[in-house]
């Protein structure tokens, strides 16, 4: 039998500093983490918009055109924390915000939520997971139907598990709809991957961020109207904003988007 020939010192080292590396990047990303979730509420309070201007320099003078732009027409944000799950989170509270006051669309809501579950087993997904998700959103349903307070309400989407366990369902919902219709959502992804990959790569995972094809699946899948606005260091001083559905009006959830993050806009009320 040949001989193998002994791992020479300086490979040894080279590999023992890469793990150290890597080690040391691991720990700052997890200390990095710990720090946004103990300044930033998984869901803030609701704030006056005008704070924005505290977030950018007074000389930049494209964000702080944008920033009174916005404030011609909405008066309240509610910022959501930056864990790759913003969208999700913030779309769950925010509508089940407005169903507060809404009974006649949380009727149509229901009975869509409560459906879902044998929509998603009918796809495939396994139906013992899919029943543990679902049951507890819908327990969170029925508590709007009630109604709890907004204080209450808020306190479930600031309870970590219980709050992950709605964005999960968000998720699959999403999941489900893109599979579902995939071959009008396949020309939204790049390369020749296979929807289902996609969904289990960029869709199902918690903290994957979300993009134009995640809003377009759920706002079909639940028949919401949902807007964002966008806010970019893009030359002008007017924010731009897309509607999902394309083309629909009276949007029931609005977003402030800027790069990597979503948070809730609230309309003037006049």
């Amino acid at each position: 039998m040949a001989e193998v020939d002994e791992v020479p010192g300086e490979v040894k080292e080279l590999n023992s500093d890469k793990a150290a590396q890597d080690e040391a990047i691991i720990a700052q990303q997890d200390r990095i983490e710990k720090e946004i979730a103990e300044c930033t509420p998984l869901i803030g309070d609701k704030e006056e918009l005008c704070i924005l201007r505290q977030e950018y320099a007074e000389d930049d003078q494209i964000y702080q055109q944008k920033i009174r732009d916005l404030m011609t027409q909405y008066s309240h944000i509610r910022k959501t924390r930056g864990d790759g799950n913003c969208f999700f989170r913030g779309f769950g509270f925010a509508y089940l915000e407005y169903l507060l006051q809404d009974k006649k669309e949380f009727a149509r809501f229901k009975d869509i939520a409560a459906k879902s579950k044998d929509m998603l087993v009918a796809l495939g997904f396994p139906q013992f997971t899919i029943e543990d998700f679902h049951d507890t959103f819908m327990d969170v349903v029925h508590c709007v139907e009630k109604p709890v307070s907004l204080t209450e309400l808020m306190s479930k989407f600031r309870d970590q598990g219980l709050s992950d366990y709605l964005v999960v369902y968000l998720r699959l919902l999403t999941s489900g709809q893109l599979q579902k219709e995939h071959t009008f959502f396949q020309s939204f992804v790049e390369g020749d991957v296979p929807m289902k990959e996609f969904c289990h790569q960029e869709v199902e995972p918690m903290a994957r961020e979300s993009d134009h094809i995640h809003i377009i699946a759920l706002t079909h899948a639940l028949g919401v109207k949902v807007r964002v606005e966008y806010m970019d260091h893009a030359e002008g001083s007017k924010i731009n904003h897309h509607d999902f559905p394309e083309g629909s009006t009276n949007p029931v959830v609005t977003f402030l988007y800027r790069p990597g993050h979503y948070d809730i806009l609230y309309c003037n009320k006049s």
